[in-house]
């Protein structure tokens, strides 16, 4: 699992790569909550281009993160998911706490 960051004017936007699993998921999670704790945004993008898969460890991930946002008084979002990672997200029920854009943009 690789990460990235870009901000720019209160928006996070944290590229993943690769695969987004049990192994993966608590690493990626200490990275991601550092990131947000040092930035502080208004508004935190997951870009999920990147993943080639993602198991229930990512909803986790997404449920943390979410959590984290509201601390903030920020939102938070997902972008760009596959077709594999999205069937995952749809079977949790997840859109209902956290907006899935599978286009460019914000919701």
């Amino acid at each position: 699992m690789k990460i990235a960051k870009q901000y720019d004017d209160g928006r996070l936007t944290i590229y993943l790569y690769g695969e987004l699993d049990h192994h993966a998921a608590r690493g990626t999670m200490k990275a991601i909550s550092d990131m947000m704790d040092m930035e502080l945004p208004k508004e935190t993008v997951l870009d999920f281009g990147g993943l080639t898969f993602m198991d229930s460890s990512g909803i986790a991930l997404l449920l943390k993160v979410s959590r984290i946002a509201k601390a903030q008084m920020g939102r938070v979002w997902v972008e760009h998911p596959n077709r594999q990672v999205m069937r995952v997200l749809a079977a949790s029920g997840i859109e209902r706490i956290v907006p899935i854009a599978q286009e460019s943009g914000k919701e």
